[in-house]
């Protein structure tokens, strides 16, 4: 018997009924079939790949919220994807649910993230004709794009997980984990965030939402986890008074930091680049790299500009903007 094997059944021993094992059929089907390997479940050689990918990687210089900061303590999207991994893993592991799923959902639910956070997104989803959003381009990007084209043929699960993690429900209870996941990171870290910056202060926060969740990054997190926990797997949720009052602080992100204009001073300029950049290749489809030009040839140019730009981080989109349009000093 393998390591595998070994470990398969175990799973089968410990984990709940509402968990998606490793053996589970559907769950587990690739587009391309693989031999299974001797060491390693399903799920866990997918968090490995998404683990290893130049698309995970990237996220490293990608925006979370405030655009390329100066200082090394804000949140890429990096530090994000593996904040939500461990608040995704925590909640998974106190319920019983499979981890390691969940884990690769998590770790992979970004990839697709254009550079300079939703506003390039939005950017991208205006003058692209096949439309942009960043979780479907995350599953483009597994499937198609990485591995020179080959994709990294990650699970069906996985793939769910991924694709409905910001407004959909998944079709195992470790996906929907992970959206929860999400927006308890997002939320709680911003916040920390933008008290850094000066945006916010800690005493400007709704006053019932701050009694109710706690008046720390570390009480909050504590309180959402908890109340998942104990709201049960048949319906992954917080319960109703939790979830009122996560949903009223989620409003005031929005309203004071996610559209502030202290924080997005710089958007317009990252915009215009984005649509620089874009008119740019689609008149110029030649200096695509190859890996892109296969695309124009698959599908066509607005696909393919969409895919290069979208996978740029944010200095390196910046860098290519200079390089093609800034003039040089002659030396």
């Amino acid at each position: 018997m393998t390591v595998r094997e070994q470990y398969e059944i175990t799973e089968m021993g410990i984990l709940s009924k509402y968990a998606c094992t490793s053996t589970d059929e559907a769950g587990t089907k690739r587009v391309r079939y693989e031999d299974k390997c001797p060491y390693r479940t399903e799920f866990q050689r997918d968090r490995d790949r998404i683990l290893h990918c130049k698309s995970f990687r990237r996220l490293k210089r990608k925006t979370q919220v405030f655009l390329s900061p100066v200082g090394d303590h804000y949140r890429t999207r990096l530090t994000h994807t593996l904040e939500v991994a461990q608040i995704a893993r925590t909640i998974s592991r106190c319920m019983r649910l499979n981890e390691d799923l969940t884990e690769a959902i998590a770790l992979g639910h970004d990839l697709g993230h254009s550079p300079f956070g939703h506003s390039g997104e939005e950017i991208l989803n205006q003058i692209c004709p096949h439309g942009f959003k960043h979780y479907l381009q995350s599953v483009r990007v597994a499937e198609k794009l990485e591995k020179n084209g080959q994709g990294l043929n990650l699970t069906h699960a996985v793939l769910n997980g991924i694709e409905c993690h910001t407004n959909s429900t998944a079709d195992t209870k470790e996906g929907c984990v992970v959206r929860l996941a999400d927006t308890i990171a997002y939320i709680n870290h911003d916040i920390e965030d933008a008290v850094r910056a000066g945006i916010l202060s800690a005493d400007s926060l709704p006053r019932d939402c701050v009694e109710l969740l706690g008046d720390t990054k570390t009480k909050r997190i504590t309180t959402l986890v908890a109340s998942v926990v104990q709201h049960g797997a048949y319906e992954i949720d917080f319960a109703p008074d939790i979830r009122k009052a996560h949903d009223k602080l989620r409003a005031f992100m929005f309203e004071h930091v996610y559209t502030n204009p202290n924080a997005k001073q710089e958007e317009a300029k990252a915009l215009a680049l984005i649509e620089k950049l874009y008119d740019y290749f689609i008149r110029n489809p030649e200096k695509l790299p190859e890996e892109y030009r296969r695309i124009i040839r698959e599908c066509d140019a607005d696909r393919a500009v969409c895919d290069y730009i979208s996978g740029m981080s944010d200095g390196y989109a910046v860098d290519l903007y200079t390089e093609l349009f800034v003039p040089k000093s002659w030396k």
